[in-house]
Parts: structure tokens; C-alpha cells; sequence
């Protein structure tokens, strides 16, 4: 347990300090500015994180200071930003009267029409600013995954983005200049208690540290853990679910720490995409360009590898690759802790071996060893931000004389949960890897799955599509020429 507690959750607002100690658990950001403090910059578009109309920044203290990260408010709760700076588009301001480098940029090159948009697009282009200030066109359109805009056709606001750095350096930005204060101003609010605002069910927790949130899920095992809100933020505003009580642990540096011994990268629970690229992008390159095309920018800011794999969503992301690469899970209830292959973790649609009171840790991924071949393939109906319609993970290790030794094959879509493709692999170890081995192994899908067909994909689609992937990961394992026609739609 903490050794204090509060009743209140503490956060600046722009330039004012904020105390909130009558917020209920699944209040969302958007609404708060807009309903309570008139700050309707901030836009309602989706209300499920897809389009940007309501992006702000979020700024959190690190090892480097003060770092500010584009998120979506619609699906951002309150009890996430206790000792946090959130910075909304009315904060944004220039020399004297002019405005801001961003917003003269958008005007100068006609990068509004309507303006429903523009407030998202200028916040995640002042995020990229800030942090790149002559970013590359790649950087601009990453930066932009998360905001939709249907009357400029995108190029205008392109224009506007590699210009922003003619009309003022981000050295001398009013955040960049403040950062300092800001830091302190954050560690003041850091004063190890937990928060608890609310009585009875009505009632949302913010831990002091990881020990004190297992003994706050231990006494509380029926409540809602919230990460980064990715998903549950949907099962309020798209499914007008309880979550009460609700634990936000997206601010528990214990949880928040990733690092590799022996070949084996151990991600914590709390770790977003953005913070785990750099080291999965390196160490296992395949995953790059995966967690590139999960959600948008504001989406990987916010949500975490462990709550993907905790959720048990058939279509999440992470698991497949994950199963594929042999990692493990480490969950924790209370002191005691227990590790676990990955692929047992999943036992049926919206049941996971996670006993109540337990919460996953920690993932241990094991980098894929010298001279075997790893690949992921994500089908989806556009290639950004959009939800997998089936997703293919493959690891091969052949033995000398070229045949499969060993293959693991892992999907998403396919079935009730993410689940491994065995009766496939069983037909591929030990055969030569070639066309015909291929071939024969195809027949043995019907055996490992029965998919479904709903919005993303028909069945008869996902179950050619699981094919052609195996089919694309051995033409691009061998250097060969596919035989017959590859699905158009996987990752390019």
C-alpha cells in the first residue's frame, strides 16, 4: 500500500495548475475541456481515436525532461493525466500578436477549409515540430496517420508542414522555452500518493507505484484496468460500458522500462508503441514497420504493448509476431509472479489465463536468432490506421541442407483468438523448403481454422489471404517468383 493517499488528481492545463477531486472514472478529456472549461478547439469527430479533430498534446516527465506526445482526448480519461501537462490548441500563441509558426503556415498555404480538422492537424504537427523541426515528407506523413481531413487532399497541408520552421525556430517556442519550469512544476505534482477519487463503485485509482497497484487490483480484482485507453476508451464512448472502478496505470515508470539480456527484450506492461519502436525496430526489424501501421501516431503515443497482448483481441496485433517469436508473459498477483509461453495465455474469445487480481507485467521477447527468417504481413482494407482484417507472423529455422527445421506460424483474424497455424507447420518441418512443400501444406489450413466474415473480411477472403501470405513469405525467403497470384492488399 501507498504510504499516503489523496483525493484528487493534480495536472496542468496550459499555463494553470489543475486539482479535480469530483471526476468520475470514465470522463474523457474532450469532454472536460469542452463542457467544463469551454475550450472547444478541441473537436468531437469519431469518438474512437480515427480521426485527430480532437488531438492536444500531453506532456510527461523522462529521463530527458519534459516530453510532449499528440493523443486523442475523446478517449483519453482524466484519471490518466495526474502529473501530466496537457497542452490544448488555445495555448498555442505567437511573437506579440502574430501566430503561431503552425497555424501561419496552415493560413499561408491554404491548409484549411471547412477547419473542422484543423485544430488536430495543427497539434500533431506541433508535436512533430517540436521534436523534428525540418522533418522529411516520411516523418510528415507519419506525424499525420491520425487525422483525417476530407475537403484539402492532404497536399496543402503537406506544403504548410515542411514550411512551418520559415516563420520561427522551435528553440524559441514558448513550451520549448518553459520546458524547464514546466519539469519542475511536474515534479512538485509527483509527491508518491495514490489517488483515489470517488466512493464506493464510483470510484477511479491512480497507484503511487507497480507494488501498490498489485495490492490495489488484489483488493479490487473486478476492476477495470486502464493503460493507454486505446481500446477501453471505445467501450465507453462506442459501447456506453461501466468501467468502474477503473486503475490507470499509464504513469508507473515501474512499468514503463524496456531492455534486452541474452537476446531476449523484456517490454514492460506499460510501454507504448512509440516507446518500444526504436528497440523493436532495431533488434527485430519485421516489427517496424508493423507497429508503424498500428492506429496513428496519437494511438501509438497512447497505447501499450501489454494492454494489446492483455486485451485478447482476436485481430490485436502484437500477439501473432509475438506467439511466432516463442515470447513469454510475466504476470503478477499481489508478490507472487508467474511466466508463461504467450500462446497459453489466449484460451478462448475474451478469456485469457490471467486469474482475477492478476495484471500482465511484463512480455519477453526473444530476438530471432542468427540466420533464420522472420516476417509479419497485416491485411487491411486501407494500408493506415486501419483494423487487420488477418495478420500472417512467420519465423523459419532451416537446417543446412535448406529444408525446415523448425517454422512457427501465427495469425490474427483467422480465429477466436490469436492462435498458431500447427497442422501447417507440422506439414512444412522437415520437407524441403520449396514451391511444392508450399503447396501441399495450403490444404492443411482448413484444419487449423474456421474465420469468420464480418465488416473487415469475408471469410472465403481471409482463409485464400492466410494462404497467400505463407505463399509471399517463402517467395521473399527464397528470391523465387510466386507461381500464382499474391493478395494485393497485405503490407507492402
Amino acid at each position: 500500500m501507498a504510504d499516503k493517499t489523496r483525493n484528487e488528481i493534480r495536472f496542468i492545463l496550459n499555463g494553470a495548475d489543475i486539482a479535480l477531486a469530483d471526476v468520475a472514472p470514465d470522463a474523457t478529456l474532450l469532454d472536460w475541456l469542452r463542457l467544463n472549461r469551454s475550450l472547444r478547439g478541441t473537436k468531437e469527430g469519431c469518438a474512437e481515436g480515427d480521426c485527430g479533430a480532437c488531438t492536444v498534446l500531453v506532456g510527461k516527465l523522462s529521463a530527458e525532461g519534459v516530453v510532449y506526445e499528440s493523443v486523442n482526448a475523446c478517449i483519453r480519461f482524466m484519471g490518466s493525466l495526474d502529473g501530466t501537462h496537457v497542452v490544448t490548441i488555445e495555448h498555442l500563441r505567437g511573437d506579440g500578436e502574430k501566430l503561431h509558426p503552425v497555424q501561419q503556415a496552415m493560413v499561408d498555404f491554404h491548409g484549411s477549409q471547412c477547419g473542422f480538422c484543423t485544430p488536430g492537424f495543427i497539434m500533431s504537427l506541433y508535436a512533430l515540430w517540436m521534436q523534428t523541426p525540418n522533418p522529411s515528407d516520411a516523418a510528415i506523413e507519419k506525424a499525420l496517420q491520425g487525422n483525417l481531413c476530407r475537403c484539402t487532399g492532404y497536399e496543402a497541408i503537406m506544403r504548410a508542414a515542411r514550411a512551418i520552421s520559415s516563420y520561427g525556430k522551435a528553440a524559441k517556442d514558448p513550451l520549448a522555452v518553459e520546458r524547464k519550469d514546466i519539469a519542475a512544476r511536474l515534479e512538485a505534482l509527483h509527491d508518491g500518493a495514490r489517488v483515489e477519487v470517488g466512493s464506493g463503485k464510483q470510484r477511479l485509482i491512480v497507484p503511487a507505484d507497480v507494488d501498490d497497484f498489485a495490492a490495489a487490483l488484489e483488493k479490487e480484482p473486478g476492476a477495470t484496468i486502464v493503460a493507454g485507453s486505446t481500446d477501453v476508451g471505445l467501450w465507453v464512448t462506442k459501447h456506453m460500458r461501466d468501467i468502474s472502478p477503473a486503475i490507470f496505470i499509464g504513469g508507473l515508470d515501474g512499468l514503463r522500462n524496456i531492455s534486452e539480456v541474452d537476446g531476449v527484450i523484456t517490454i514492460g506492461a506499460g510501454v507504448t508503441y512509440t516507446e518500444a519502436f526504436e528497440t523493436l525496430s532495431k533488434r527485430i526489424p519485421a516489427l517496424g514497420p508493423l507497429v508503424d501501421r498500428i492506429g496513428g501516431e496519437q494511438v501509438r503515443n497512447m497505447g501499450t504493448i501489454g494492454g494489446n497482448v492483455a486485451n485478447g483481441s482476436p485481430i490485436g496485433d502484437t500477439p501473432p509476431p509475438l506467439i511466432a517469436l516463442g515470447a513469454h508473459l510475466t504476470l503478477r498477483k499481489g508478490e507472487a509472479r508467474r511466466t508463461i509461453p504467450l500462446e497459453t495465455f489466449f484460451i478462448a474469445y475474451g478469456k485469457q489465463d490471467r486469474q482475477p487480481g492478476e495484471f500482465v507485467e511484463a512480455v519477453h521477447v526473444p530476438v530471432p536468432a542468427k540466420g533464420t527468417k522472420f516476417a509479419v504481413y497485416k491485411v487491411t482494407k486501407r494500408r493506415d490506421e486501419d483494423i487487420t482484417a488477418t495478420l500472417g507472423a512467420f519465423y523459419l529455422t532451416q537446417a543446412k541442407d535448406g529444408s525446415v527445421a523448425d517454422i512457427r506460424i501465427a495469425y490474427g483474424g483467422m480465429a477466436p483468438t490469436p492462435k498458431r497455424a500447427t497442422a501447417v507447420e507440422k506439414a512444412l518441418i522437415g520437407r524441403a523448403w520449396n514451391e511444392a512443400t508450399v503447396e501441399a501444406a495450403m490444404a492443411e489450413y482448413a484444419s487449423d481454422f474456421r474465420p469468420i466474415t464480418d465488416m473487415r473480411a469475408t471469410a472465403e477472403y481471409r482463409a485464400l489471404a492466410a494462404k497467400n501470405l505463407l505463399l509471399r513469405f517463402y517467395v521473399e525467403t527464397t528470391g523465387t517468383r510466386a507461381p500464382f497470384q499474391v493478395s494485393r492488399n497485405e503490407a507492402a
